[in-house]
């Protein structure tokens, strides 16, 4: 009786061993990312303190300004009329370096231990943070400083996102994807909240102290990731995900000859060929090229609708706090309190965009129905969002769920389906890759949206918002083609259990 009950406590340990380091790692990744998002947010806190209005301040005591001059309490060299543009312009160098070192970074990732390049990046990342807010301590007025470090910290940050998927999707298969992705990319909005929280302490006094904190927390954070992120689980002894088994029984499922099985199936056959070596014909899969990954069916879809989605979820990013306090004439302060509601929406968005998508396996379906729903609520929300707190409240959550719900799905979920995708035959070494090139995309929009918001706001900030809302209706439309595939998927799979079920019916 005791060496029959063996093996089941043996399979017990396993499991809960195998959990755990999961669990751990899901938490790591979740925290390495929070640290990247919690460094890029401050200055969106900061922007309005950089330029106020001067009138409605106290002069000290020891002033030496002109009594008469109405920018003495603004920071050099944005206390110009154009500060608007200027803002813009120090965002846009940190996206615009993002974007084209994201296309590159995901090469690097593929061929560097992810523990040695994540640690890197954070370090790095956390030092150029702290040196935005060492301008206030050093007097640096120069527009170069502030753009050169920005372009440094864009291109360190690109180490984090291609790292944190991969590592996820080495250790995490395709089952329930959605809904832990889902909750695990979380991260972004959770680093949003904590990085304007953080700011906010400092915003009103030292401002340089709220970079130089979330500097010092993230550069913790990748001493903390040298010591203790395990890349792959059979590095501790854990069983690898199902996508890492060939003919396992994901591959059973999705039969590559039935159309139905699988809405981006089509290009199966020419990818085998594009996709580099499998697991049957090397122990090491070879990393796939970049033509490779781009030619995997929905990645070009998703990429340019990623685009969009993330011009209008990054617009809200930098410039979200600067319209409440233009706006509503909120203070520094309360106005970045009241943005990081936009970011607890965006929680509840990508939680339930991964479970319906789990649901449905509609992950484009669900995109464009939040996509459709989010432009209205644009719409509703700079006209009316402003009426009063609760309103606000509800608006402002409401509107980060549905932008930030597709674009959650689409960085996590999808990039890890496509990244190991079947046609991949079990190489595992494309997801980061796959995982840059939807990512790089979208911060080309990243880097469009905050640039073309700092250039149409001082034509009013309706124009703005209608910039947004046509950007959510392009990364809608841009979905049309994989909507379409996976409703037919859908029809031929109902129609498979309707034929059963009469096939099953007695005749009398």
């Amino acid at each position: 009786m005791r060496s029959s009950l063996a093996p089941g406590i043996w399979l017990l340990r396993t499991f809960s061993r195998d959990s755990w380091y999961r669990g751990f790692i899901l938490l790591l990744t979740f925290l390495i990312y929070a640290c990247f998002h919690m460094s890029r947010k401050p200055i969106s806190v900061v922007k309005s303190r950089l330029h106020q209005n001067c009138s409605e301040i106290i002069q000290p005591p020891n002033a030496t300004h002109d009594p008469n001059d109405t920018t003495w309490c603004n920071w050099a060299p944005f206390d110009q009329d154009n500060y608007k543009e200027l803002l813009g312009g120090v965002d846009n160098a940190f996206l615009v370096a993002y974007a084209i070192g994201m296309f590159i970074s995901g090469v690097f990732g593929e061929r560097l231990p992810l523990r040695y390049y994540l640690t890197a990046g954070l370090l790095l990342s956390g030092l150029f943070t702290a040196l935005i807010g060492l301008a206030y301590f050093w007097n640096i007025h120069a527009l170069w400083y502030f753009v050169l470090i920005q372009i440094c910290n864009g291109l360190v940050q690109t180490t984090g996102w291609p790292s944190v998927v991969t590592c996820v999707g080495n250790w995490f298969g395709k089952g329930k994807r959605g809904f832990i992705m889902g909750i695990w990319n979380s991260h972004t909005s959770v680093g949003n909240i904590l990085g304007t929280l953080i700011a906010g302490v400092w915003v009103d006094g030292p401002w340089g102290l709220s970079f130089v904190v979330p500097g010092i927390i993230t550069a913790a954070m990748g001493v903390f990731t040298f010591l203790f992120l395990i890349e792959y689980p059979e590095d501790v002894d854990c069983s690898p995900p199902q996508h890492h088994v060939s003919g396992g029984p994901e591959e059973n499922q999705n039969n590559p000859e039935d159309p139905g099985s699988n809405p981006y199936s089509h290009q199966e056959r020419s990818l085998e060929a594009v996709a580099g070596s499998s697991k049957e014909l090397s122990a090491e899969p070879a990393a796939i090229s970049f033509w490779g990954a781009l030619m995997i069916p929905g990645v070009i879809e998703f990429s340019l609708c990623l685009l969009f989605a993330k011009l209008v979820s990054y617009t809200f990013l930098y410039w979200l706090p600067l319209y409440i306090s233009n706006v509503a004439h909120f203070s520094a302060k309360e106005a970045g309190d009241l943005s990081t509601l936009f970011d607890v929406g965006g929680i509840m968005g990508g939680i339930l965009a991964g479970i319906i998508s789990d649901y449905t396996n509609g992950r484009a379906t669900t995109c464009c129905v939040m996509l459709i729903l989010a432009a209205p609520m644009l719409f509703l929300y700079n006209h009316f969002g402003q009426n009063g707190i609760t309103i606000s409240i509800v608006m402002l959550i409401i509107c980060g769920a549905l932008v930030n719900g597709p674009y959650s799905l689409i960085t996590t979920a999808v990039s890890a389906d496509l990244g190991t995708h079947k046609s991949l035959k079990g190489n595992a070494k494309a997801l980061s890759t796959v995982t840059a090139i939807i990512d790089g995309t979208g911060s080309i929009g990243a880097a469009l949206g905050p640039l073309l918001a700092g250039l149409i706001s001082p034509t009013g900030w309706n124009n703005v918002f209608y910039m947004l809302i046509s950007a959510d209706v392009l990364a809608c439309l841009l979905l049309c083609r994989l909507v379409y595939k996976e409703i037919v998927a859908w029809k031929s799979v109902l129609s498979k259990d309707t034929g059963s079920c009469l096939a099953l019916t007695p005749t009398r």
